[in-house]
């Protein structure tokens, strides 16, 4: 019962997730022949190229990339590839083609943003449903198998390709610019989609007197972290930390209770890229 309520979970991301692309793609991208990453990318370029359907052009390109790399995804995750490659497929094509869905900006730096968004919140949908757009992701998850190159390395050099092939064929630099410009926008908000606004910061403080300094932390602020013993790098004294969690707001309050308690301790702050569970408890 849990894995069926986990896989409409899943679907659902999917099927919302390729309509908000679809969106993107037809109502801002395409008209301005602005392209995204990816097979995506392609399929823009090849729609101006040959005049076919840019959803059916994806589809074709997928298809094989996809029926090639099955023995290296696992069975439900290719499954659900092959539903999103449909799916994107047709919600462009019927968009596009049947309901002549309208024009959302001719403004290029608009276009070029709100593109971006699209199509960054639709794929951010898709990969929380546990599965991928195809495309790049298929062909990096190849080369990184038979070559051990990093999959983000390939992604990064397939969308060079596609925008520096945007400027070829559209012959407009600035073009692949703007194409540039829409898949960064378009990265950030996967991230966006899948991370969420990043409130909380991870917090190292190092400091002689630790047992004073975590105990002024807990009552003054009402946090609480993780004390973490070792030793410095020549044995010779031990150098505990404070590890914990903390709302970025509060950070500047943090950062003067320490300096207030040992002007010669040491903090470090990193981004929480994920948190998972009780984050107090860090």
């Amino acid at each position: 019962m849990q894995t069926l309520k986990k896989e409409l979970f899943n679907y659902s991301f999917i099927v919302i997730g390729s309509f908000i692309t679809a969106i993107g793609v037809v109502g801002f991208l395409i008209p301005n022949k602005i392209v995204t990453g990816g097979t995506a990318g392609l399929s823009i370029i090849f729609h101006y190229l040959f005049n076919l359907p840019t959803g059916f052009l994806m589809f074709l390109i997928n298809f094989p990339l996809l029926l090639i790399s099955l023995k290296y995804l696992g069975k439900k995750f290719a499954f659900r590839t092959i539903v999103t490659i449909i799916l994107l497929s047709s919600f462009i094509d019927l968009l596009a083609e049947i309901l002549h869905f309208p024009v959302l900006s001719t403004n290029t730096l608009l276009s070029t943003i709100y593109g971006g968004i699209a199509v960054g919140t639709g794929l951010g949908l898709i990969f929380k449903g546990d599965s991928s757009a195809g495309g790049s992701t298929i062909v990096a998850k190849l080369v990184s198998t038979k070559t051990g190159i990093r999959p983000g390395s390939v992604i990064l050099f397939l969308d060079i390709i596609v925008v520096i092939s945007a400027g070829i064929v559209f012959r407009n630099v600035e073009l692949a610019l703007w194409s540039m410009i829409s898949i960064f926008v378009a990265s950030k908000f996967i991230d966006l989609v899948l991370t969420g606004i990043k409130q909380n910061k991870i917090v190292h403080i190092s400091s002689a007197n630790l047992e004073d300094l975590k105990h002024t932390i807990t009552t003054e602020m009402g946090i609480t972290g993780t004390l973490i013993k070792g030793d410095d790098l020549h044995y010779d004294n031990s150098r505990n930390i404070i590890f914990l969690s903390i709302n970025k707001n509060r950070i500047i309050a943090l950062k003067n209770l320490v300096e207030e308690h040992d002007k010669n301790a040491s903090m470090i702050v990193l981004e929480a890229t994920e948190l998972l569970g009780t984050s107090r408890k860090l």
